[in-house]
Parts: structure tokens; C-alpha cells; sequence
């Protein structure tokens, strides 16, 4: 019998870096009425990204150096659940997902037949028209492929930044062992499944331009590589063929209190 989510707080967490430009259009978007609150960490951005963030009135952290874009997720979700979050959503200030999808995702983890919902751009299917690479979707295919054979789920894909989860899956995963890098986002979702979150996919439009942020080829190539060994060392790990920390129900969580050394946060 699934367990509905009592309707607590609702926080948006946007992982900021050089967002300036897209930052005030994302921020419009977002529907306040199914929001508590909205938390922006910037990973020592270049641009006027805190500026902005401050005169929008965003509960704002500042890391004061660069932590790469899983360190700023880390960042994010203690935040949140510092601050009484029950439900969490993951939005990129890059103005690339629809916000406004921010209700609807809520609502199926209110339910209780998920416990994280991702915003999949492939459902869509207007992830081309959208403006993605041919090389990125052709990636995206590919590894999605490779990962639901590893992992055993058949999932659209497993590559989105668009995210929502419960208060319960952020304090059960072991997030501090994941990756400061992109391969991040994958992780986490491996873990969920790994530890036998339910996952919900909600089909979201996603626009390409060249303000939005985007990793390059170079990088894409070493994204696709961390995301073959997360699969491969979660098939392991089914096996008991491996102990990784990743997938150990021992690793490092995210400890209450404790924010990223240096880190100014206003609004906390």
C-alpha cells in the first residue's frame, strides 16, 4: 500500500554557476504558489549570479571555490533539509526545464506511488526540435540502453537535471560518496533504484541556446564513461561482487549542520 506524503514544505534548489542571464526568466516561471521556498547555490560563480539571486529575495549559499556541479547538489539537498523540506525539486537556473512542470511533479510524490520523479526530455519526444546535439541524444540513447540492462529498470532515460524527490530518499542515500562532478546526477539515480525507491517520469520539453549551460564534447565523453562503471558497479554489486561505497547502505550521508567550509549563506 503506498504511503501519500503529508503536504510539508516544497523547496525548489536551483545548482547555480554563471546563471545571470537565465536566472530572473527561470525564477518567473517558478509557480510560488506550490512552492515554500527557493534555495540558489552558487559554485563561485564569475558573473552577477548572487547579486541577482539577493535582489530576487532567493535563500542564497555562495561556495568560495568552485565544487563542481555534484559538490553544489550536495550543498543543495542539505540545505533543503535543514531548512523542514518534505519534498525537494532539482532545477537548473539555465532556463532549459520547464518550471511550471514543478506542481505536477510534487503532486505525484504527494501520492505516494513515487518516491522521485524526474522530468524525462526523450517522453517528449522533442528532445532534437528542442535544439540538443545529434551527438548528445545519440549518447543519451545509447547509455540509457546500457544502463537499463545493468540496472534492470526501463527507464526513458537517466540523464535529466530535472528532479524532485521526498525528504525520505535524500536521508537514506549516500550521497557524500557520489562524485563532485556531472556523473553525479546518475549516481543518485542508480542509488534510488539500487536501494529500491520507486521512480516516477514525467515527459518535460527542454530548449538548447546558447546562454543555457551545457557540457562540452570533451566532457560528455568522460560523462558517458563515469556513467558505464556507475551500471556496471551496480550489476556488481547485486552480484556481491563488489563493496562500493556508492551502493552501501553504510556510506556517507549528508550530515545536518554542516556547510561547505567558507560557505555565506544568506536567508538561512
Amino acid at each position: 500500500m503506498p504511503v501519500a506524503v503529508h503536504r510539508g514544505k516544497v523547496i525548489v534548489v536551483l545548482p547555480a554557476y554563471n546563471a545571470e542571464r537565465t536566472l530572473e526568466k527561470t525564477c518567473a516561471e517558478i509557480p510560488r504558489e506550490a512552492v515554500d521556498d527557493v534555495i540558489l547555490v552558487d559554485d563561485a560563480s564569475r558573473d552577477g549570479t548572487v547579486a541577482l539571486a539577493r535582489r530576487l529575495g532567493l535563500t542564497t549559499i555562495v561556495h568560495p571555490v568552485n565544487r563542481g556541479y555534484g559538490g553544489n547538489q550536495k550543498t543543495c539537498y542539505q540545505a533543503a533539509l535543514e531548512r523542514g523540506a518534505e519534498i525537494v525539486v532539482m532545477l537548473h537556473p539555465d532556463y532549459q526545464y520547464p518550471p511550471t512542470l514543478i506542481p505536477a511533479m510534487v503532486e505525484m510524490l504527494r501520492s505516494g506511488l513515487f518516491d522521485l520523479v524526474i522530468g524525462s526530455r526523450v517522453l517528449v519526444r522533442g528532445a532534437l526540435k528542442g535544439g540538443m546535439p545529434i551527438y548528445k541524444y545519440v549518447g543519451n540513447r545509447c547509455l540509457t540502453l546500457a544502463q537499463n540492462v545493468l540496472v534492470g529498470r526501463k527507464l526513458s532515460e537517466y540523464h535529466t537535471g530535472y528532479r524532485a524527490f521526498t525528504r525520505r530518499v535524500l536521508e537514506t542515500l549516500p550521497l557524500e560518496e557520489n562524485s563532485d562532478g556531472f556523473v553525479f546526477d546518475n549516481q543518485m539515480l542508480c542509488q534510488a533504484i539500487y536501494f529500491g525507491f520507486s521512480v516516477g517520469e514525467v515527459s518535460s520539453p527542454c530548449r538548447y541556446f546558447p546562454e543555457a549551460s551545457s557540457i562540452g564534447l570533451r566532457g560528455s565523453v568522460r560523462y558517458g564513461l563515469g556513467v558505464l562503471h556507475t551500471g556496471l558497479i551496480f550489476r556488481m554489486s547485486r552480484w556481491g561482487m563488489s563493496a562500493s561505497p556508492i551502493f552501501h547502505r553504510e556510506g556517507r550521508r549528508l550530515e545536518a549542520g554542516r556547510s561547505p567550509e567558507g560557505a555565506r549563506i544568506r536567508g538561512l
